[in-house]
Parts: C-alpha cells; structure tokens; sequence
C-alpha cells in the first residue's frame, strides 16, 4: 500500500518541531476535514484543476490521516484491507459492476 518509511519520516517530523502535544485524535481528525475541504476547493469552480495544488492538498489530507492511525495506534494498511473486505460484501461484482448504487438499494 504506503511506503512504511513514511511513518518514521513523519514521527520524527513532528517530534523536532514538538507537535505532538497539539496532535489529540479529535484535532487530527479536524484537521483531516479542514485538509479535505481545501482539496475540494481544488475543484470548486472547474473540474480541471491545478495538479500541484490538488497533489500538496492530497498530501495534507494524507498525511494528517497517517497521523491520526499512529495517534489511535492501528496500522492504516490494515484498517484498508478490512473496509476493502466489508465493501465487497455489501458491494457483490455482479450487483455492483458500472453502477453507483448504493448497496441498500442494489
């Protein structure tokens, strides 16, 4: 999935800057959304939007979910494989195949 190397990488970030004590899982969790609207303004106006803008927004968003899962202690390729596993289920191919149906209604 991720590079594992990112995790120390980010770790040892906000530890030389002491941010740890501001990284609560409900302020990471904020964050995450206030990330995820930025990158959504990416695209407010225009479909076509800036690719750097919208890949240093991606970043943001990612990055502050790969702090959430250290924070709450769970392993983000883990927890990805699970919801994939739980999707398929509500989510069957021959239902599911080229629709956007949500699974209730499948």
């Amino acid at each position: 999935m991720f590079d594992e190397s990112v995790m120390p990488t980010l770790r040892e970030f906000v530890i030389e800057r002491e941010w740890g004590q501001f990284h609560s899982a409900p302020n990471l969790a904020k964050s995450i959304s206030i990330e995820s609207g930025e990158l959504l303004e990416c695209f407010q106006w225009n479909d076509d939007a800036d690719i750097e803008r919208v890949k240093s927004e991606l970043a943001d968003v990612l990055t502050y979910a790969l702090l959430l899962a250290d924070r709450i202690g769970v392993d983000p390729n883990a927890i990805i494989i699970e919801k994939l596993q739980e999707t398929r289920a509500k989510y069957p191919v021959e239902k599911s195949r080229g629709r956007s149906t949500k699974y209730d209604r499948l």
